[in-house]
């Protein structure tokens, strides 16, 4: 909690959906954004545990307004994944009434993915902002790892979904997913301030969190950068 700034980090499997096996293996990691004075927060990435993400906020004594969605997998806004159910945005909204924030590129992808309605999803465009209490989050189009991926800023912070890990990047074989696209939008993330704290989509690497300094001189997908083409041989589906 810095300056009016309410932000936590929870990792699907240990902090929620403790009991949830395929949430202990994919290591999701949902945030909490908003407002420490007014109470009000935005979710990042609700998935597995619905009931017990909501909980949480409600024993944190924090107003849920609003969802953002990195991008439509269903590991990060529920759906279906080998062969199990993931609970996400239409159990969410089933209990509140809250709009979901997506990349216009995705409002279709996400509702076939995960049931939600349509009516529910708010699309955004590449530098729109989503308020929660005093607290902006502005909204990054990053595609690559799917269509309308996208990372957030929040004061120091970006939530990178998986477009950017701490070691590596997204995947660029799925359904929607471009390596053009991620090169282009890894170039941008690295021209960003370097003070800024990198938050992932999942935990894959030995620290939650990283300051971006760090990452773009330790990861490789980010030092290779240099050549495009390279870059596209090297990382780019085979």
């Amino acid at each position: 909690m810095l300056d009016g700034l309410f932000f936590r980090q929870l990792l699907a499997g240990r902090d929620f959906a403790t009991d949830d096996t395929l949430a202990q293996t994919m290591r999701n990691q949902a945030y909490v954004v908003g407002d420490a004075g007014t109470g009000e927060v935005l979710v990042v990435d609700p998935a597995y545990d619905i009931a017990g993400l909501l909980g949480w906020l409600a024993q944190e004594r924090l107003k849920l307004v609003g969802v953002i969605a990195t991008h439509y997998h269903a590991d990060h806004v529920g759906g279906e994944i080998l062969g199990e159910r993931i609970e996400g945005l239409a159990e969410l909204l089933e209990k509140v009434d809250v709009p979901v924030h997506v990349h216009k590129d995705e409002v279709a992808w996400v509702a076939e993915m995960t049931g939600a309605p349509v009516s529910a999803l708010v699309a955004h465009s590449d530098d729109d902002v989503v308020e929660a209490g005093n607290v902006f989050v502005r909204l990054l189009h990053t595609p690559g790892h799917s269509p309308g991926s996208q990372c957030l800023l929040v004061d120091d912070n970006l939530l990178t979904g998986d477009t950017l890990f701490i070691e590596g990047c997204g995947r660029m074989d799925l359904p929607g997913a471009d390596a053009a696209d991620m090169y282009t939008s890894l170039r941008r993330l690295v021209s960003l301030p370097g003070r800024l704290k990198i938050w992932p989509g999942h935990h894959y690497a030995l620290e939650p969190w990283s300051l971006l300094e760090v990452v773009r001189s330790t990861n490789r997908v980010l030092v290779d950068l240099r050549d495009r083409s390279e870059w596209l041989r090297t990382y780019g589906p085979n």
